[in-house]
């Protein structure tokens, strides 16, 4: 049987913790950030986790993480 192939796009956007869940970035801070508030795009630096509703399909999609 061939190799599975990760999705590129996917694994550029998520990682592992060293407990197996899978982090990712926040959402909304390219651009217009001038109407948001200092304490909401504070916020926004910090990674977050992965829903669990939505964790099988990135599984799926990172068979090798």
């Amino acid at each position: 049987m061939p190799k599975m192939k990760t999705n590129r796009g996917a694994a550029k956007r998520f990682k592992a913790t060293g407990t197996g869940k899978i982090r990712r970035s926040k959402a909304f801070t390219s651009h217009i950030l001038t109407k948001k508030s200092t304490k909401r795009k504070r916020k926004l630096r910090k990674s977050g986790l992965v829903a669990s509703s939505d964790v099988k399909a990135i599984r799926r999609m990172l068979p090798y993480l």
